[in-house]
């Protein structure tokens, strides 16, 4: 496989080193990159509101979650491929429109099915944005070091999001409804369809041929049953009918791969997984990113039901986790440029397990500490994890191995959601069950197990001693859920850690001569 580049006659040839207009572009490609994980965080506060109004079952509330996650996995190659045909720019157009009209249906949606349609129509724009944003910048950034500095900053802007979106969502729920949270996906994406046929070349890959059709469907038939079979299993057990989603996932995988084997512009090109460090990068991410939201998304929700905090004070402690990955994502370029990529991420894999066991402490301020903790650890594989997949590539197909590399780091972050997080669920509903105070009606019980904001609903219509008791044993269900994820994460950082020693230790520091 050759890196030779070659450039379509509407791209522009680009200097060695990067200048004032690539940089410009860079300031635009990171707008929608901080909207998705600003639209996450808010949805994170606005979970207990929109429960209280749309009244979703627990497993509505989980689709609501990582609905957006799974479709962004399984439309993240496509649509990386899609933009290696007709361009990146004009597929980040697309998608940033996208985004916007997705936005207003999440905003006013009126049931839990409404929200959770407006939210897979999100992952389908945002699959659309994000590889769009990291391809751009591997063809801007033709310089590994500026490269591995632009790729740092992309990671920062999704931990800028992660700082601002609580903070503003907080004041929005503070004084609005909770749908509001869901605009700012407007303003955010309207400077991007502006300004980006002004800063942003157009690139794409001059030989990539038509969009095979069958493969789509392939790929869509494999993924998405999978994933649904695995979120399945880990909330409820391996029920035949889960195994059997997951039997069908892995048999179109089988379809798909044999037939991207025949074809001469397949829709992901397999050669690329030949590369050792390609596929460490891949599996680095996932586990990682899994490990990483096994407990992020928990923790505002720990922060509101436990901590009793408002959704404003709740945002301002989680402002130290996102310092924590702003500050590792900083630091990784520098340090490795020194020490090899597996030595860096392996100190952060360190640091995660200090913050993963800190999370089984209680208290708001150690539980703000150990997420802190645990983003400045997950930092190393966000930049590395990235530039390792991008870097390995050929820039002509920059946008696939971008596409797959993020594939990774969202079907990571969706699994580290369905999978610990209902694990959390199972244990909550276990302990609601068994510690419920005797007296309770049935129907109260039943709100109950189901989530905390049916319980805590459950309670208004109850004594004060009653509700009181069923309070306090359904916040205790939901520390003790808490806990338990903080361990499953700790078992996956262990399992990341040994991946990079099996597949990543030979890559050396970047920039260095290979």
């Amino acid at each position: 496989m050759t890196s030779t580049t070659r450039l379509p006659q509407d791209s522009e040839p680009l200097p060695k080193k990067a200048g004032p207009r690539q940089w410009l572009g860079l300031a635009v490609l990171l707008l929608p990159v901080t909207l998705m994980t600003a639209d996450l965080g808010v949805l994170w506060l606005a979970t207990p509101y929109l429960t209280a109004d749309l009244h979703p079952s627990s497993s509505q509330l989980l689709w609501t979650t990582d609905m957006y996650g799974f479709m962004t996995a399984g439309f993240l190659v496509i649509m990386g491929t899609l933009g290696d045909r007709i361009g990146r720019r004009r597929l980040l157009l697309a998608g940033s429109v996208g985004v916007i009209a997705a936005s207003l249906l999440a905003a006013y949606a009126g049931g839990p099915q409404t929200l959770i349609i407006a939210r897979a129509l999100l992952g389908v724009a945002g699959a659309a944005v994000l590889p769009s944003t990291l391809a751009l910048i591997t063809h801007m950034f033709t310089d590994a070091r500026q490269r591995a500095t632009a790729i740092a900053m992309w990671v920062s802007a999704l931990s800028v999001g992660i700082a601002i979106g609580p903070v503003i969502g907080g004041v929005l729920l503070d004084s609005f409804w909770w749908g509001s949270v869901f605009l700012l996906g407007v303003p955010v994406m309207i400077p991007v369809v502006l300004l980006a046929p002004l800063l942003l070349p157009e690139y794409r890959d001059p030989t990539a041929g038509r969009i095979d059709l069958l493969s789509v469907a392939l790929f869509l038939l494999a993924i998405l049953p999978a994933v649904y079979g695995v979120k399945k299993v880990a909330e409820f057990g391996p029920r035949p009918g889960h195994l059997a989603a997951i039997a069908i996932g892995v048999g179109f995988t089988l379809l798909f791969v044999h037939r991207q084997r025949r074809l001469d512009t397949p829709l992901l090109d397999l050669r690329l997984f030949s590369h050792r460090a390609f596929s460490g990068a891949l599996l680095t991410l996932l586990l990682g990113m899994m490990a990483l939201n096994g407990i992020e998304y928990l923790v505002p929700q720990y922060l509101l039901a436990i901590g009793g905090l408002s959704p404003l004070v709740a945002g301002l402690w989680l402002l130290p986790g996102a310092a924590g990955l702003v500050i590792g994502s900083q630091l990784t370029p520098v340090l490795a440029r020194r020490a090899r990529p597996a030595t860096v991420i392996l100190a952060g894999l360190a640091v995660t397990l200090v913050g993963f066991w800190l999370a089984t402490r209680d208290g708001v301020p150690i539980v703000s500490a150990a997420l802190a903790l645990v983003m400045f650890g997950i930092a190393p594989i966000s930049v590395l994890g990235t530039a390792l997949a991008v870097g390995s590539a050929p820039a002509e197909k920059a946008g696939s191995a971008a596409a797959t590399g993020q594939t990774a780091y969202d079907l990571g972050l969706a699994l580290g959601i369905a999978g610990t997080g209902s694990v959390a669920v199972a244990v909550y509903r276990d302990d609601v069950a068994s510690a419920a105070p005797a007296g309770l009606p049935a129907d109260a019980l039943t709100a109950a197990r189901d989530t905390l904001g049916g319980a805590t609903d459950a309670a208004t219509h109850l004594p004060a001693a009653l509700a009181s008791d069923l309070l306090t044993a359904a916040r205790d269900a939901f520390t003790a859920g808490f806990h338990t994820a903080a361990l499953v994460s700790a078992f996956l950082a262990l399992a990341t850690a040994v991946t990079v020693i099996t597949l990543l230790r030979h890559v050396r520091p970047i920039g260095s001569d290979t």
